[in-house]
């Protein structure tokens, strides 16, 4: 990778030894090929007008100018003086060479590309003394606007650098945002101004303050490695990882690092969990609190949430915590987050901790909801796990919608927990798997119809429409309607398989007859928060069926 001249705006600028064709071999080609390109897109058959020749040559000739006029800035330096008998003194065999070989030898897609010195193998460009000389000059430059009117800026809380009504700089692959990049802060219209205050001079940052954390955005969006993994068909990839960003949706990145740049193994861990990783993260917390913290030196955490809005950035959220809590917060998600699910190959209940975009996609019902909500409800999660934050309600009713159309699967009981729990205020937590305890009429009539699903099976085999499908949705909403019928559908199951699987049927019977003890009528209506109590009431009892042996035909066809 090329280190090059920062510049905020190119527009009547140019950088040092680093530029385009036009700049530094007042190449007219490319201009005119774009010009021709347009005329085709705007579908207007016919050749460039002189005036339009003559137009495009000017402007080259403008930005060339400029081009030289910034080597001559740097004359005095030696790594410079070849290039200046490229254009003086050597112009035969320098630029006029150059600019007659540049067609022959360049293709066409190539020659936008930039134009760098090169000697014995080394870019000019990238020489110390050069480098080194074009930040003096920037630090004289700044030096010399500062007035003894400076105001402090409102970042560094300093006035050793002027507040300057100029671009920032811009920030490269916002999700949602131009391909150039996106400006952090902009004021260039009117309503944004105030106390008679123009353009940028509204922030009151710094050019010091303004160069770094652009520089520092542009890093942490764009950092990462590449590894080579396997692909479906078993070949090699090169695979690109972002190390201080993360991706949730097509219109939304957070980026997060540390004061000391720790490295942040627990956010690797909330996109891919495992049993072994989790429980030595829950230990290694554990072990922490029960340390002393007084030799341990402290930092912090930040993250940010951003989106493309046309040329501008959107910060949708921010974070700032210690990186203890930090730690604690994300030992508490993966409490929270633990389910019990049935594991077919162990044959036993084993734990279950999913993945944060797994959960935001176990509640999106349509292609519209993937693309507008899937990054909301990503990032409302990030924060939950994060920040300990309280997930909002309207998450467990597009849950719920889900789970009544396809099922309650181990991310969406996972889900259903997580919200039902840090809404409780207080009230009875929802445990991990089956709770005898919890005889709670949303819970145990849950629990209920995953019993009659069981005799219906054993009876019928698979159907085409079994309960669960014609009637979740209705005996999870308005149970007293729905469990009149189906408990009229059960006499009937159990009565064909007394005579057929008698033993299964005891099973069964004694199972129902327990639970339904419990419960004197079945009310009219659940409420949102019953709801998902009785989603999880199902998927416990689900899961608790498949471990028991007498159960074993409805666990081998499961």
């Amino acid at each position: 990778m090329t280190t090059t001249e920062a510049i905020t705006a190119k527009k009547g600028k140019a950088r040092l030894l680093v530029d385009k064709s036009e700049e530094v071999l007042a190449y007219s080609g490319t201009e005119i090929a774009k010009e021709k390109e347009k005329l085709k897109k705007e579908n207007l058959e016919r050749e460039l007008t002189e005036k339009e020749m003559t137009n495009i040559h000017k402007g080259v000739s403008k930005k060339h100018a400029l081009f030289w006029d910034k080597v001559q800035e740097y004359k005095g330096l030696t790594e410079i003086h070849p290039v200046l008998r490229f254009y003086e003194s050597n112009k035969i065999n320098g630029i006029d060479r150059a600019l007659s070989a540049f067609e022959g030898k360049i293709s066409e897609k190539e020659r936008g590309n930039n134009i760098a010195f090169r000697i014995n193998e080394k870019r000019i460009h990238e020489s110390s003394t050069v480098v080194d000389a074009i930040i003096e000059k920037y630090l004289v430059e700044q030096k010399g606007k500062l007035s003894a009117s400076s105001k402090k800026c409102s970042i560094c809380g300093k006035n050793g650098y002027p507040v300057e009504d100029a671009p920032h700089g811009l920030i490269k692959r916002v999700p949602d945002g131009q391909s150039a990049g996106c400006a952090l802060v902009s004021f260039n219209f009117n309503a944004s101004e105030s106390y008679e205050l123009q353009g940028n001079l509204n922030s009151y940052i710094c050019t010091n303050c303004a160069r770094t954390y652009v520089e520092g955005l542009n890093w942490l969006m764009t950092n990462g490695i590449t590894t080579q993994e396997t692909d479906a068909k078993g070949k090699p990839k090169d695979y690109f990882r972002f190390t201080n960003r993360r991706n949730f949706g097509s219109d939304t990145a957070i980026i997060y690092w540390t004061r000391n740049n720790t490295a942040l193994e627990e956010i690797d861990l909330l996109e891919q969990p495992t049993e072994g990783s989790v429980s030595n993260l829950i230990e290694s917390v554990v072990s922490a609190d029960k340390r002393s913290s007084s030799n341990l030196k402290p930092d912090t955490f930040y993250a940010c949430t951003l989106s493309g809005a046309a040329a501008r950035i959107a910060v949708r959220d921010w974070i700032e915590t210690s990186l203890e809590e930090f730690r604690q917060n994300i030992k508490t998600w993966f409490d929270d987050i633990l389910i019990m699910e049935y594991d077919f190959d162990q044959k036993k209940l084993t734990k279950h901790y999913s993945q944060l975009y797994r959960l935001a996609s176990s509640c999106q019902n349509n292609k519209e909801d993937k693309k507008y909500t899937l990054s909301r409800t990503a990032s409302l999660l990030w924060n939950a796990a994060l920040k300990k934050s309280i997930p909002p309600l309207w998450i467990l009713t597009n849950v719920l919608k889900r789970a009544k159309l396809e099922g309650v699967n181990s991310d969406r009981a996972t889900l259903i927990r997580l919200v039902l729990n840090r809404n409780s205020k207080g009230g009875k937590k929802i445990m991990e798997k089956i709770d005898s305890d919890n005889k709670g009429t949303a819970y145990i009539s849950g629990r209920i119809f995953a019993v009659l699903e069981s005799i219906q099976y054993a009876a019928l085999g698979k159907t085409n429409a079994g309960i669960r499908d014609r009637f979740f949705s209705s005996a999870s909403t308005t149970p007293s309607t729905a469990f009149g019928r189906l408990m009229k559908m059960s006499q009937h199951h159990l009565s064909k398989l007394k005579g057929e699987k008698p033993g299964l049927a005891v099973v069964l019977d004694k199972e129902l007859g327990e639970l339904c003890s419990f419960i004197n009528a079945f009310p009219v209506i659940f409420s949102l928060e019953e709801q998902g109590q009785f989603a999880i009431g199902y998927y416990h009892q689900r899961q608790a069926q498949f471990s028991k042996t007498e159960l074993k035909e409805i666990q081998e066809e499961a």
